[in-house]
């Protein structure tokens, strides 16, 4: 057998070895993200069920909030990396400080909004009359931080762009440990029930930005980058995520047609199917970590001027993919036993989820391509392009998963159809890499 030469061996262990060092820590910090919600939760659900009702539906509304303006992490990261490939650390960060300001812009646009619209929006949950107080209350309170953690998405699209994905880590694991104590303090201490998670939510979240905040002001101190507002750049950030945003809510649309197509099922099939749901979202964290580690290892290339690094490192981080892939699936067919019955002890609902389970274990290898060639493309800054696909993606998975219920068919065929969604992704992506089109090399694309 002929052993690949040398050369070859030490460009995949020094990829190996970048995607490691940044996807590892980046896991860590996407996992510590929706452990807010579930610390929530748990300190709220001793209140009583309605403040727990109203929780979950003011969290609904504001995760729904933050994570449509993820394109702030996504957008500032390509933007710093490719600056950092040119060697250009001081526009690295002040163009990272554009989007850090658009952050505080946008927060403060949707603070305007929900606090005057907050019972009106619970009411389009359709949250009981006496969930819907405490749910206003949560959602009034809570909009107030939701700058920060848009500040939070650009400051860590900063960071990783800088090649740096400990400190995010750190930032929230300290942040859900402060949430945590606060929480308790304010609820049961100070006795303040459902208002005092939401405060302590609240001041965790600006604890956060402000530690972000320190470490990139620090950075253009020592780099003499300017920190006042420009409004040239914030445009140009805005315009550089106007696509991002695009794709988000295309996704974001596919995930709530698969959940309404799953309601119209029936009881046991839209509960296995928010089972099946949270699983896949879990296992979407590992591979979102690789998706990250590329957006700032690409952009770094291409910056440098290294069109032959980029493709390199592209073709190491897909071989990556399919190995965390197939491993995640092995690991998702394995585990059914114990993981159903953490969820559910109703034995048609497990019924249910058994199957659909298979098709998401045998997807995974699918969406490891997906995530990391996802990420490949935002890390070149090829935005247009994703917002496209994505949108044809929705349109060939929305009639698909809207047949189902007429054909009599059953969550095993919706879980099909988003198999399906993934895989015209695939080759939506695989087109756009294998055409070279993305490889747009300089300090600005």
């Amino acid at each position: 057998m002929t052993q690949a030469p040398a050369t070859t061996r030490a460009t995949r262990r020094r990829h190996d070895r970048e995607i490691v060092m940044l996807a590892v820590p980046a896991f860590g910090a996407l996992v510590a993200e929706p452990l807010f919600v579930i610390a929530d939760s748990a300190i709220v659900g001793h209140l009583g069920t309605a403040q727990l009702a109203g929780l979950g539906v003011a969290s609904a509304l504001l995760t729904t909030a933050v994570s449509v303006f993820v394109f702030l992490a996504y957008a500032t990261t390509a933007a710093v990396a490719r600056r950092v490939g040119a060697g250009d650390l001081q526009v690295a960060i002040r163009q990272g400080m554009d989007g850090i300001w658009l952050a505080l812009l946008i927060g403060a646009t949707v603070i305007a909004v929900v606090l005057p619209a907050a019972p009106s929006l619970v009411g389009l949950f359709g949250a009981s009359d006496t969930a819907a107080p405490y749910a206003t209350t949560y959602l009034r309170i809570s909009s107030l931080g939701i700058p920060a953690m848009l500040v939070v998405l650009a400051a860590t699209g900063v960071l990783r762009g800088l090649q740096n994905t400990k400190t995010p880590l750190y930032v929230a694991i300290t942040g859900f440990v402060a949430n945590g104590v606060l929480n308790l303090g304010l609820v049961y201490g100070a006795d303040l029930g459902i208002a005092g998670s939401a405060w302590g939510t609240v001041i965790a979240q600006w604890g956060m930005a402000a530690v972000y905040l320190v470490v990139v002001v620090r950075g253009a101190h020592r780099h003499g980058a300017s920190l006042r507002p420009d409004a040239t750049g914030i445009r140009a950030s805005a315009q550089a995520g106007a696509p991002l945003l695009v794709r988000t809510l295309s996704l974001r649309a596919i995930l709530l047609i698969a959940t309404a197509v799953a309601a119209r099922l029936g009881d046991a099939d839209i509960a296995a199917h928010q089972i099946i749901l949270s699983l896949w979202s879990l296992l979407a964290f590992a591979l979102d970590a690789i998706a990250i580690a590329g957006q700032a290892i690409i952009g770094r290339y291409l910056g440098a001027d290294d069109p032959q690094g980029a493709r390199a490192a592209c073709r190491r981080m897909v071989q990556w993919g399919i190995a965390v892939g197939v491993v995640l699936g092995l690991l998702v067919i394995v585990s059914r036993p114990l993981f159903l019955p953490l969820f559910t002890s109703d034995s048609t609902v497990k019924d249910t989820a058994l199957p659909a389970l298979i098709m998401v274990a045998l997807s995974q290898p699918i969406c490891g391509v997906v995530f990391v060639l996802d990420g490949v493309l935002m890390g070149a800054g090829d935005g247009p392009y994703l917002a496209g696909a994505m949108l044809v993606t929705l349109a060939v998975f929305a009639p698909v998963a809207l047949l189902v219920p007429t054909f009599g068919a059953g969550l095993t065929a919706l879980w099909g159809a988003m198999t399906l969604m993934m895989a015209v992704r695939m080759l939506t992506l695989l087109l756009r890499t294998r055409s070279g089109r993305w490889v747009v090399t300089g300090a600005t694309r």
